[in-house]
């Protein structure tokens, strides 16, 4: 049985549903207060999560029209104060950390699995995250914290999982990914990872295939129970995702 030596989170829409009342709002706020009349409402942001990372989704947005032109570095500008903008909602307890997460992560790390991030998120996002819905030991805690634009290719490329082995040294068939969405999911398998998916509003009518388990949620003990929408190893009494599941996982 091949032995569960680290797990690999990655950040929006899996940590937390930072997409909708995080991301989305903040860009809004940048827009505005740079004199933009553009604003990403729900089904917007939703079209637009096809596209991976923040100024990526932006040039995106200008090239169809959305968006006025602007060079690569008003959009780095741009980016940077809706970053902040969204350090912010983070910092006022706005947007939450998901059911099941810290449970996993505290169980994962009592045990000594070594815990990293593997995201296209900004670090500078990714830290706020930490510091306001985990706690400052994580920073400790992750052995990896890889994000933004460390590598040249975003999800669905392997690159950003590739650079996370890397670091740690640690092999890809020991590894388990947790993912939320379709490129995210092929990111993993393309660096020969397996993948847990927990879906939300946003991604609930994705592409998961290859995907070791589909859950709505992690879940918790004392919850009514998630569904499960992919269990492909037909692993038992999956009423919440256990660490034991994810061992299996790893043996199947």
């Amino acid at each position: 049985m091949t032995e569960l030596k680290c797990i690999l989170w990655d950040v929006d829409g899996t940590l937390a549903d930072t997409e909708r009342d995080g991301h989305r709002v903040a860009f809004n706020k940048a827009f505005e207060e740079a004199g933009l009349e553009r604003r990403w409402d729900v089904e917007t942001y939703g079209e637009l999560l096809t596209v991976t990372g923040g100024k990526e989704r932006m040039k995106f947005d200008i090239k169809r029209g959305g968006l006025p032109d602007m060079s690569v570095e008003d959009i780095a500008a741009l980016h940077a104060r809706k970053t902040i903008h969204y350090q912010t909602l983070i910092a006022d307890g706005l947007i939450p950390l998901r059911k099941g997460v810290l449970r996993l992560l505290e169980e994962a790390y009592a045990e000594g699995i070594t815990l990293g991030i593997s995201t296209t998120t900004t670090p500078a996002a990714l830290d706020a995250l930490i510091e306001h819905s985990l706690g400052k030991e994580w920073f400790d805690r992750f052995a990896v914290l890889a994000a933004g634009d460390i590598v040249p290719a975003k999800k669905p490329a392997p690159d950003i999982y590739n650079y996370a082995l890397e670091q740690l040294g640690i092999p890809a068939e020991n590894t388990l990914a947790l993912e939320d969405s379709g490129n995210g999911c092929l990111s993993a398998l393309a660096a020969h990872i397996k993948c847990v998916i927990t879906i939300n509003d946003y991604t609930a009518q994705q592409k998961f295939e290859g995907a070791d388990l589909i859950v709505s949620e992690l879940g918790e003990p004392e919850s009514d129970g998630i569904q499960v929408l992919g269990n492909p190893h037909a692993l038992d009494d999956v009423h919440h995702v256990t660490l034991a599941h994810l061992k299996a996982i790893m043996g199947a």
